[in-house]
């Protein structure tokens, strides 16, 4: 029975992770990259192919793209509420490598493959098919969002999935995008995503709603694919010098608190706290990222947090302040250099 009983609660946390992803966002998403995908062999290792709207955004584009090959895994349970028990209990692969006529193709065109696991992003089998492919493009679990982008980091691949903004500050994902290994993309309007998800509570209210749709805040594309906005510099109008009082030093921390991304001053060379959406605007060549609140990982803050205040969320007179990223004005020179 305890076995059962576990296989049950997977079963559901595999349906409240379904975010199904709407095509007009990957369109959107997608025409800032099209020259990385050339002769690439694109893997979407968590889409459900029969309702995957990214399997039908990279069959239509195949030869726009000039794609090597396609390949969708999902999750075996994923589908169990849209098709029979039988089919849901076996996990398959399709294939595509183009070739359909008006580049639409028919199921006659995709090459299907029964899995002999689960489909399980994790399991081995699905591993070796990711070491196949060049680029990785996917909404993958948020609850398990951490241990993918740990396997995502260790294969090496290129990827372009998306995830929550929170996640910036996780062990396994903040040293990446402190290392430039891994940043954001250009994001989805508002900040906000719309995605199909059946088990939930119908709350969209937008224009573009459809039936079965909810509205998730923070919501941001994760990638290692080079754009253009990354490089855009964010002009600088405010000043440090003889404003001081309107960015106070933390109680804790060796930096100064900047609460908005637009006021970082054009003339501080110092450390300074900014709220982890400073990533939507970050210019490697710009800025460089020290650390972050010691309060998300040991060791993140690089020596700016003081131990002896026992407090690692950053506080100001007493008073805890939200996640920190700590950044460097690149373009200016420290006095200490």
């Amino acid at each position: 029975m305890a076995n059962e009983n576990s296989s049950l609660h997977t079963a559901k946390r595999n349906k409240k992770d379904e975010f199904y992803t709407q095509i007009v966002d990957i369109e959107r998403e997608m025409r800032h990259y099209r020259s990385h995908f050339k002769d690439k062999v694109v893997y979407c290792n968590c889409d459900d192919p029969y309702v995957s709207a990214f399997f039908e955004y990279f069959t239509k584009n195949f030869e726009f793209l000039g794609l090597k090959k396609l390949i969708t895994t999902c999750y075996k349970s994923q589908h169990m509420d849209l098709f029979s028990q039988n089919d849901a209990e076996q996990a398959i692969k399709l294939e595509y490598s183009g070739g359909a006529s008006n580049s639409l193709p028919t199921p006659d065109d995709i090459g299907v493959t029964p899995l002999e696991g689960d489909g399980d992003f994790r399991s081995q089998e699905c591993i070796e098919i990711l070491k196949t492919a060049d680029i990785v493009v996917t909404n993958p679990p948020f609850s398990l969002f951490s241990e993918y982008v740990a396997q995502l980091a260790g294969s090496g691949k290129k990827f372009l999935i998306i995830g929550h903004q929170n996640a910036i500050t996780y062990k396994e994902v903040f040293p990446l995008i402190k290392e430039n290994r891994m940043w954001l993309g250009y994001g989805f309007k508002r900040n906000m995503a719309h995605f199909i998800a059946p088990h939930y509570e119908d709350t969209a209210s937008d224009a573009d709603h459809r039936e079965g749709m909810i509205r998730v805040s923070g919501v941001v594309w994760y990638t290692n694919l080079d754009h253009s906005l990354r490089h855009e510099e964010m002009i600088l109008v405010q000043r440090y010098h003889g404003n001081e009082a309107a960015y106070p030093r933390y109680d804790n921390y060796a930096a100064i608190e900047v609460s908005r991304t637009q006021d970082i001053p054009a003339d501080y060379d110092g450390a300074m706290g900014v709220p982890i959406t400073f990533l939507t605007k970050y210019n490697p060549e710009q800025f460089e990222i020290i650390g972050a609140t010691e309060s998300e990982g040991t060791g993140f803050s690089s020596g700016l947090w003081k131990p002896e205040s026992g407090v690692a969320q950053a506080a100001i007179n007493g008073v805890r302040v939200y996640k920190r990223l700590f950044i460097r004005n690149r373009k200016l020179v420290t006095s200490e250099a």
